[in-house]
């Protein structure tokens, strides 16, 4: 498909037909790369450890995190060599 490059504010845009949009699964956002010298739309990736955070208050406000290893010490670590 062909489309024309119009301008757009300072910038150069152009129409995505909706039903392309929605073959890729794309809505609202979406991450644009340039690779291997063409421009690359894709869904957006989720950050590192997205989630993280609020999985953790959860399982704190739950009451279930204690530790699983229990309390240990490393008093035979002074013999080892590193």
């Amino acid at each position: 498909m062909e489309v024309t490059i119009r301008p757009f504010g300072n910038s150069k845009g152009i129409v995505i037909p909706k039903p392309l949009l929605a073959q890729v699964g794309l809505q609202d956002v979406a991450e644009l790369v340039v690779e291997n010298g063409a421009l690359v739309l894709r869904k957006p990736t989720k950050a590192v450890r997205a989630g993280w955070a609020d999985a953790a208050k959860a399982v704190a406000q739950a009451q279930d995190d204690a530790l699983l290893l229990g309390e240990f010490g490393n008093v035979d670590d002074e013999d080892l060599t590193w």
